[in-house]
């Protein structure tokens, strides 16, 4: 069973948490653990990574939902794709964990990092580490390279998926019924996805569907 009940504690006696949210299902145990132990956290949604914008207004506005519930408040970035596709490219063709994962995620912190440096924020995190998807170290990397662009900013490199966490996230994406993603959230996610499943003989991901599962 995931232990909910431990309390966490900010490091270097920090105050608020400003936490990077790549969507529902992944934050939410991380918000659930975060207000259980009266942390005083934001979540910053910025994902310009997700496309089309159906599915990154239906990924937003659970999110939105979930930290409504939990009395949160929720900070809500730029959907600049452009950018977002100026930088990445180049890397179309590069694996899952790849290069091109890296610089999404540089993109993404730098701009989780920029935020919290202008609103005051001494820690910031991000919920995309609690994926076993995901290359923790990688992401960790890429969040303390944009946070040493900023005196008296740090990235807390926590382990969400500690003490139960990845098993709490896949709990509450039931209970909650969430939108059941099926590919990262990037075209290039997408495309190599349909290409696997049209290899099984399967049926290609219907993007921004409307259901939640």
């Amino acid at each position: 069973m995931p232990d909910t009940d431990f309390t966490l504690t900010l490091p270097n006696h920090t105050q608020r948490l400003l936490l990077h949210s790549c969507c529902a299902p992944c934050s939410a145990s991380i918000i659930e653990r975060l207000v259980n132990s009266n942390i005083d956290v934001t979540i910053y949604f910025y994902n310009p990574n997700i496309q089309p914008q159906k599915e990154y207004l239906l990924r937003k506005e659970q999110n939105i939902q979930f930290a409504k519930k939990y009395g949160v408040t929720f900070i809500d970035g730029d959907y600049d794709t452009k950018a977002w596709l100026n930088r990445t490219k180049a890397f179309a063709d590069e694996p899952e964990r790849g290069q091109r994962c890296k610089i999404c995620f540089d993109i993404r912190l730098e701009q989780t990092a920029r935020f919290a440096h202008q609103h005051h924020f001494e820690l910031f995190s991000s919920s995309l580490g609690i994926s076993r998807w995901k290359n923790l170290e990688q992401i960790h990397a890429c969040g303390q390279e944009a946070a040493s662009h900023y005196l008296n900013l740090q990235y807390w490199s926590f382990n969400w998926r500690k003490q139960g966490g990845s098993q709490r996230m896949v709990e509450l994406a039931k209970q909650e019924h969430f939108y059941q993603q099926q590919y990262c959230g990037c075209i290039y996610s997408l495309r190599d996805t349909n290409r696997w499943r049209l290899a099984k003989g399967m049926d290609v991901i219907e993007i921004g569907a409307d259901q939640y599962q």
